[in-house]
């Protein structure tokens, strides 16, 4: 019986990859997610944006907690971005 190697040439052919959108991909099991970040208000304050996975900008509250309580509200989980 012949013991498969490592050193054996592997003649069969590849799968190709998959394509996927970069909004499919952005989507993809993350619907439910919030990502929170640092962004600059109109004033120039820091406050913290609160992002889809798709980057899409869904609010934003002057302090992290009250941006992660406002994810959760809305049925989000909410993660850190920084």
């Amino acid at each position: 019986m012949a013991i498969p190697s490592n050193n054996d040439n592997n003649t069969a052919p590849k799968p190709a990859p998959l394509a996927m959108t970069p909004e499919a991909f952005a989507n993809l099991g993350a619907p439910q997610l919030a990502y929170i970040r640092p962004v600059q208000g109109p004033d120039g304050a820091e406050i913290f944006g609160i992002f889809s996975a798709s980057g899409q900008q869904l609010g934003y509250a002057p302090e992290r907690d009250l941006a992660f309580a406002a994810a959760r509200q809305h049925e989000l989980e909410p993660v850190s971005l920084q």
